[in-house]
């Protein structure tokens, strides 16, 4: 079965290929760039990424997910949040981001924060079902690491005693929030297709 996403990062895309299973192939949506991009205006993850999805799977008659995640840091009210990818401004690099997010946590000493993710899985133009994950850590003072994208680097994980930025791939894809809601949804197609 294939399964399409509606996403164009590429960070994203290299984790959703390899959460596929042997029953669920994970492709990006064809024609995705000509396609109008929504504006993501919903105030949490899971309202963003059923809009996204049900607006996107009106171009194909396959299931087709989409993810709204990001960092939410305790001290911030659970900034960056939905903002998480245009933190310092719509076309922020992931530097630029890590940079203000550092500014704004100078001298803060709760540095507790998650990522979270959710994924709405959609049909035709219906949601289908929606999956979340989530993983606690704390945010460093400076970024180490250069695996991994966005906050990654100043993420710190204490099972893994790194930063996700510093985690091998594989290992992060188990513990990512990412990883955990894309392994509820492969379970849920596998389940679909019988198996």
């Amino acid at each position: 079965m294939i399964v399409y996403c509606a996403t164009t990062n590429p960070g994203k895309l290299r984790e959703f290929r390899k959460a596929g299973s042997t029953r669920v192939h994970i492709e990006p949506l064809p024609g995705l760039a000509g396609i109008a991009p929504l504006e993501e205006t919903g105030p949490g993850f899971e309202e963003n990424a059923v809009h996204k999805a049900v607006y996107y799977s009106g171009f194909t008659p396959a299931y087709l997910f989409a993810d709204d995640s990001g960092l939410a840091v305790e001290a911030l009210g659970g900034a960056p949040g939905v903002y998480s990818a245009r933190y310092a401004g719509p076309n922020a690099t992931d530097e630029d981001n890590n940079r203000l997010l550092l500014e704004r946590m100078r001298g803060v000493a709760n540095r507790r924060a998650a990522f979270v993710c959710v994924i709405a899985l959609a049909r035709a133009g219906e949601l289908v079902r929606t999956f979340r994950g989530e993983v606690k850590g704390e945010l460093l003072e400076e970024p180490r690491g250069s695996n991994g994208f966005g906050y990654d680097p100043l993420f710190y994980y204490p099972p893994f005693r790194c930063t996700f930025g510093q985690a091998p791939p594989d290992a992060k894809q188990q513990a990512s929030h990412r990883g955990q809601a894309l392994r509820q949804m492969v379970a849920f197609l596998g389940s679909l297709s019988g198996g």
